[in-house]
């Protein structure tokens, strides 16, 4: 048995200072980016982090501000940890993981917010790439860098997507959901595919609660919980959906996708439905964009982060099998701190060695 550990989804966390430091003059000055103090009554809270006049956060208002002080009290040294390297590193060394992908906490609100324009969105996603090209700076063998794109205009991804491939990265990162109007599947995205299986770029799907935009969800809930129940697990639900019913990966069989922080237990429901309920209705309808099942649309070009402790790990690998999933700890985010204070190998005992060894280490190979 192996006693390595590659965590496919961990996070750095992003100093204000950097995007007045890597964001043109005339970005910063037309959407400053800052922390705005909020006073309370009865506490002391953590700034809002605005984008000149908006919070770069949507439905965070005064009650999950001081739930969200309350709560960050018990991470307060890992996040510190994730601001530079060199901490980083230590970090992962204290939890037994050898190499990670390193994923940005709040870029990706910025980037992709609604209320910034498609050149402030580019120039932002620049910005926090070559920031983290300086933040892994020669630790390559352990950390691996996944570039942020900018999807408010599909014009400039291939050209940020050659850029990112020059600094040797092997994976990008998208959210999952609506931008700008487009869902993923949209015809205005095809020459990006296109060249992202050419360059053999993986492309990391993540998404997360409170994104100033369109997100599953916003139009029914403005409470945390919520929010949070539905942000995660089923806009990656609806990617994979948009991914193949577009005939994304039929068109790029070479094409691969990573899905983080949704689980996997979705996966054998989804795939089961889509399979024996939607895929043979109407045959016609879908003839030339889905070829084959969904399901092996899945097993061919899709991978996924487990969580620790849930329910269906077993049943996911009995549908998709083993090689596609990965362990990632979401490390520093409160939210999974619990599950990172466990013995990984323990909490999946049930599994053989080899599928152990598989998802903790040897699957991230495909992807980068």
């Amino acid at each position: 048995m192996q006693n390595k550990i590659f965590d496919g989804d961990r996070h750095v966390i992003e100093p204000v200072s950097l995007w007045k430091e890597y964001t043109s003059e005339r970005t910063f000055s037309k959407y400053p980016i800052y922390l705005k103090n909020i006073p309370h009554k009865e506490l002391s809270i953590p700034p809002v982090l605005m984008i000149g006049e908006h919070s770069v956060l949507s439905n965070w208002g005064p009650d999950i501000q001081v739930a969200a002080a309350i709560e960050n009290e018990n991470s307060i040294a890992e996040r510190l940890s994730a601001t530079c390297s060199k901490d980083q590193l230590l970090s992962m060394n204290d939890s037994g993981i050898e190499q990670a992908l390193l994923f940005p906490s709040f870029a990706m609100y910025i980037v992709n917010h609604s209320e910034i324009d498609a050149q402030a969105s580019l120039d932002f996603a620049a910005a926090y790439n070559r920031w983290l090209f300086d933040y892994i700076g020669s630790e390559t063998d352990r950390l691996h860098g996944v570039g942020v794109i900018s999807r408010h205009d599909p014009k400039t991804m291939v050209a940020q997507l050659e850029t990112i491939a020059q600094f040797g990265w092997r994976m990008i990162k998208l959210r999952p959901e609506i931008i700008k109007g487009r869902s993923l599947g949209h015809p205005d995205y095809e020459t990006f595919w296109k060249r992202c299986e050419q360059l053999g770029i993986t492309v990391a799907l993540h998404g997360g609660t409170h994104l100033a935009g369109s997100t599953v969800g916003t139009d029914r809930f403005t409470s945390r919980f919520g929010l949070h129940a539905c942000s995660h697990p089923i806009e990656i639900q609806m990617a994979f959906l948009s991914l193949v019913e577009s005939g994304v990966t039929e068109r790029y069989p070479s094409l691969k996708f990573l899905l983080l922080e949704a689980g996997c237990s979705w996966v054998p429901y989804w795939l089961w439905r889509l399979d024996n309920i939607c895929y043979t209705e109407f045959p016609s309808l879908i003839q030339d964009n889905i070829k084959m099942l969904p399901s092996e649309y899945f097993k061919r070009q899709f991978w996924l982060t487990i969580e620790l402790g849930e329910p269906s790990i077993e049943d996911c690998i009995k549908t998709v099998g083993v090689d596609n999933l990965i362990y990632g700890s979401d490390f520093p985010h409160p939210d999974h701190m619990h599950l990172n204070d466990i013995n990984i190998r323990n909490e999946l005992d049930y599994l053989t060695p080899s599928e152990i060894d598989k998802i903790l280490y040897s699957n991230y190979k495909a992807l980068i």
